[in-house]
């Protein structure tokens, strides 16, 4: 039994959907699970709806049609038939964002969120399921609130492991004998059936959570890259693709910052010893990467760049010790306003942390901290880590770059820097 999953860039036009299709029909006599993420941008224009909606920033019905717009061009491209019941079922995806919008948000902002966002998932999922349909391929539909069931922290939502196993191995085994299914990644369900989602990009994070539960032989989460790289392309134009990792390496990596992973992918299928493959949409016959229990080390050095970082370094008011009730407070008020600590670093006097300048609640966050302690923060900065480096690698990063603070350990070298133009 195999689950694939495919990503933003792999739906995100007709031709890509009918290329994904075309993947799953060479797998389809074996147990296939599809999980499938929203059409590249759908997420953060819906994200735009829900900041209309809920803080006034524009016409949030002028921010959905936008993707109702790129929505039922894909559908039209896909579908000589317009009497097909995919019209009518995308049609009422909308409809149910529709309705929340013709409401006064008195809800949170979190909530709000997850029951707007989700949609991308379902439009996607409903998309490819249609297409595998027409083109000869029995294929499910099935919603992945149905399964995967979670506690209510909105936006973040941690999942009832124990629940979801029991629903997905009472359903899903039966269903996978006659069909390829076709679910959602990001999104599940609370106890009162509301929609949470997992955090972004926890569409890897789904597939696995499927995976895992199902005892798979295998997971493919297809990519527009090779597989994992050593760097991101964007940064280096030389880039060289890493054809095996150990679990331990490539969660370290995802803790890290790298994107090409969600970090809490790789946990629950090192658990079960279930092979993790990274491959390319554009080049399905390639073998990609591997990940797996192995004691083989990283090849090559990686590097992973984090920009628009803040550093912010704390300090007792009074000057005394930092100790562990300072710690724990700077802790919860991080967590309070949803940062993420890429580097931090303490002394006898000082804390100092770098994180994701994410806007407004960063700076919400500075407000909290100053009302305890005497706080300075620099931004613009940008955090390279270097997973097994050398003196070589290190200076092929710092090319016209000031290192404002670095961290070392035996295989991780973390160096937050600026530009010395700048």
């Amino acid at each position: 039994m195999q689950v694939f999953k495919f990503g933003g860039a792999s739906v995100k036009n007709a031709e890509n959907i009918k290329n994904a299709a075309s993947i799953i029909s060479k797998y389809k006599s074996s147990e296939l699970l599809v999980v499938v993420s929203a059409i590249n941008k759908t997420t953060d224009r819906l994200q735009e709806v829900v900041n209309n909606y809920t803080k006034g920033q524009g016409d949030p019905f002028l921010a959905l049609d936008v993707v109702k717009q790129e929505h039922n061009q894909i559908l039209c491209e896909l579908f000589e038939d317009r009497q097909a019941p995919v019209f009518d079922d995308i049609a009422n995806c909308f409809v149910e964002i529709e309705w929340i919008l013709e409401e006064e948000p008195l809800d949170s902002y979190d909530y709000l969120y997850d029951q707007i966002v989700s949609v991308g998932e379902l439009l996607s999922s409903k998309i490819l399921a249609a297409h595998c349909n027409q083109i000869g391929i029995p294929t499910k539909w099935e919603d992945a609130r149905d399964y995967i069931s979670t506690d209510n922290t909105y936006r973040e939502a941690v999942v009832d492991w124990e629940l979801t196993e029991a629903k997905i191995r009472r359903e899903f085994p039966l269903i996978l004998d006659e069909y390829v299914v076709i679910t959602q990644g990001f999104i599940g369900s609370t106890s009162e059936n509301f929609t949470t989602t997992l955090g972004r990009e926890g569409s890897d994070y789904s597939a696995a959570i499927f995976a895992a539960c199902l005892n798979a032989e295998g997971i493919t989460i297809w990519k527009d890259v090779p597989g994992v790289l050593n760097a991101d392309p964007k940064w280096f134009e030389k880039t060289e693709l890493i054809p095996e990792l150990s679990y331990t390496d490539a969660i370290e990596l995802t803790y890290y910052g790298a994107t090409v992973i969600h970090p809490k992918t790789i946990k629950p299928l090192q658990n079960k010893k279930i092979t993790l493959n990274v491959r390319s949409f554009l080049q399905p016959e390639q073998p990609g990467t591997q990940i797996r229990t192995t004691n083989q080390t990283l090849p090559v050095p990686s590097f992973i760049f984090k920009i628009n970082q803040v550093l912010i370094n704390i300090q007792p008011r009074d000057f005394s010790f930092i100790v562990e009730d300072n710690l724990s407070h700077i802790f919860n008020l991080c967590h309070l306003h949803r940062i993420k600590i890429n580097m931090m670093h303490n002394s006898a006097i000082s804390f100092s942390v770098s994180i994701d300048d994410t806007g407004e609640n960063v700076d919400m966050l500075l407000e909290d901290l100053e009302k305890r302690y005497k706080v300075n923060y620099e931004k613009g900065l940008e955090l390279i880590t270097i997973r097994y480096y050398n003196q070589e690698t290190i200076d092929r990063v710092l090319v016209n770059k000031k290192i404002i603070r670095e961290l070392k350990d035996s295989y991780t070298c973390q160096m937050l820097v600026k530009e010395l133009n700048e």
